[in-house]
């Protein structure tokens, strides 16, 4: 049976302005890009300059830009923001996130035109906070990477605004303004790259094939499932519980690999929204995403398969 599918929209970060002309060119309807005081876990800290030139692109190839307005504003950010959304206003960003209550304040005191999408991470769980925020101006909301197939499905049709899933990349579990990895540092008595780039992981003792990536930077310490996000076979059951508006995080996966890995999904788009996505071809999909993947980091379905009950 040939089942339709709504209309999928398809959100991708962006490393480089390279990269965002690739991904503009495989297909991709928004670019998610940001820089490093207001935005949390971009493969990329943007200049303003740099987030110009990309809206600029954007919008002459018919496609939005999201900018990351997301991370927790301590009052010292609160203090510099506003020429921030006065910059993003003027050069007409298509939306930004936003999960602290204090920028979304600020947002309606003084009249932005920046349509919001809520994203307070590991936080949206439920359909009636969701359905909260879009009744105080919220276009959709970014859901929790950890609800299981039955949650979204309970969740889907009471929905009043979208709920963006991630179906490809690297899942936050745990945030802290601590600098965890520099008191580590300071309590063994060495100095130690902490970012990003320096590619460190956690393991647990009794289980050495985890991997809990993590690092730290100026909001704080991040760490990362074990698995990497990668949902192309459950698609379909996706887009069929009204899905629709997917993710794509590159943070750990550079370069024309995750133009690659962003082009399978866009090919798995338009099959699926003109009913000729088959489950062999999803595997088909699936392995040439593994293949892509980076070596050493995992691939799952996260807490998608979880049964709830099992959730603590």
């Amino acid at each position: 049976m040939v089942v339709m599918v709504e209309k999928i929209a398809i959100t991708a970060t962006a490393e480089s302005i390279e990269q965002a002309k690739a991904l503009l060119a495989q297909g991709v309807d928004t670019l998610y890009i940001g820089e490093s005081e207001f935005g949390l876990r971009l493969p990329h800290d943007f200049s303003w300059d740099e987030i110009r030139a990309i809206t600029q692109l954007a919008h002459d190839a018919n496609a939005k830009v999201t900018v990351a307005v997301n991370a927790i504003m301590h009052p010292e950010k609160m203090a510099v923001i506003k020429p921030y959304l006065d910059f993003l206003e003027e050069i007409k960003v298509d939306q930004i996130t936003v999960g602290d209550t204090g920028v979304i304040f600020v947002l309606e005191r003084d009249d932005y035109k920046l349509p919001y999408i809520y994203d307070a991470s590991t936080m949206v769980t439920s359909s009636r906070q969701i359905n909260f925020w879009g009744s105080q101006g919220a276009i959709g909301a970014v859901l929790s990477r950890e609800l299981p197939k039955e949650e979204l499905k309970n969740m889907a049709g009471n929905l009043e605004i979208f709920g963006e899933v991630l179906v490809y990349g690297a899942t936050i579990i745990h945030q802290s303004k601590r600098p965890l990895l520099e008191n580590y540092y300071n309590f063994i008595k060495t100095d130690e790259e902490k970012s990003r780039a320096r590619n460190l992981f956690l393991s647990e003792p009794k289980e050495e094939n985890t991997h809990y990536s993590i690092y730290e930077d100026s909001h704080g310490t991040h760490i990362f499932a074990s698995d990497d996000v990668d949902m192309m076979t459950e698609l379909q059951n996706l887009a069929e519980m009204s899905y629709t508006h997917w993710k794509l995080d590159g943070i750990y996966t550079p370069g024309d690999d995750f133009v690659a890995i962003t082009a399978r999904f866009v090919e798995a788009r338009a099959l699926l929204e003109n009913g000729g996505m088959s489950v062999t071809q999803a595997h088909a999909f699936d392995e040439d995403i593994r293949s892509l993947h980076p070596k050493g980091r995992t691939l799952g379905h996260g807490f998608y398969d979880l049964d709830p009950d099992d959730i603590k």
